[in-house]
């Protein structure tokens, strides 16, 4: 019998690998989707919403050098680890398509409770962070064309999770994202565009700026830890495994091929926005760059 992390290269290899490898019921969407469907997703996951902040949440505490190697770091020994895992997806002869999944047939029952819980408040964070920012850029664009009244934070935050509820409720599983795939990517690449564009011009116009890490030696020590905890919160996913569940055979193979295209032209935008605003504003960056 084939061993489970053995990846097929022919078709007849490619059948054989199907009926070796066991794929538990679910009534998510299993391997119907290509290397580079999964490929966006990661993409988009980085390159969200909270690359605007990189450059005052990391590069102001660490500076040009711990920044850049801090990032380039954190960029490898992310993308190791996402290739661990996405190796250990079939681990056993069994598809594991569930992040809890896998640590139950790694580390037993106990683990599966402990991983089912540890991601779902991650996740719950994460969306929690979406949804104000989401809510803050809502009432940014309401003051902009209404200037006597101002509609409070709360409010655009309720408004923001009811559009985020209703697009989960008709999102069933991660394959139906295809359009909305395209449309997140489109509206990605244009407010990181126009933010690296804006941030440009603001460095050219601007006099000399102060890179210095400012601030007493133990309060740089608890803002070197936060920026550190950025760095690993940059690249993370929350749910490869699931992801994984969506890319058809070889899974390993392909999701290996999605991770490639991550971590190397799905950085960039996420690169050029964190060093251009740092460079374009120094330690007078904002936490959140372009937005305040």
């Amino acid at each position: 019998m084939r061993e489970a992390n053995m990846i097929p290269e022919t078709t007849n290899e490619a059948e054989d690998y199907k009926l070796n490898v066991e794929v538990p019921e679910t009534a998510h969407a299993v391997s119907t989707d290509s290397w580079l469907q999964a490929g966006f997703v990661l993409t988009t996951g980085v390159n969200s919403v909270f690359v605007l902040g990189y450059s005052g949440t990391i590069m102001v505490p660490l500076g040009w050098i711990g920044g850049v190697v801090g990032l380039l770091l954190a960029t490898v020994l992310s993308l190791n680890a996402n290739m661990i895992l996405a190796k250990l997806h079939e681990h056993g002869g069994k598809r594991h398509i569930r992040y809890r999944d896998l640590a139950a047939q790694i580390y037993g029952r106990r683990a599966y409770t402990i991983t089912w819980g540890m991601q779902y408040v991650n996740l719950f964070m994460i969306n929690i962070g979406f949804l104000i920012l989401g809510g803050s850029a809502l009432k940014a664009c309401f003051a902009v064309f209404n200037y006597e009244h101002t509609m409070k934070l709360p409010y655009c935050i309720a408004i923001t999770g009811f559009a985020c509820a209703l697009f989960a409720i008709s999102t069933l599983h991660l394959s139906a994202l295809r359009v909305w795939l395209g449309c997140s990517t489109v509206l990605g690449l244009i407010y990181i565009i126009v933010a690296c564009v804006l941030a440009a011009k603001d460095g050219i116009n601007a006099p000399p700026r102060d890179y210095s890490i400012h601030g007493k030696s133990s309060s740089r020590i608890f803002t070197t830890i936060g920026a550190s905890a950025n760095l690993v919160f940059a690249f993370n996913t929350g749910m490869l495994p699931e992801i994984q569940a969506t890319v058809r055979e070889p899974a390993v193979k392909n999701m290996l091929k999605a991770l490639y295209f991550q971590f190397t032209v799905g950085v960039v935008p996420m690169f050029a926005i964190t060093f251009i605003g740092y460079w374009a504003y120094g330690a007078a960056t904002p936490n959140i760059c372009l937005i305040v």
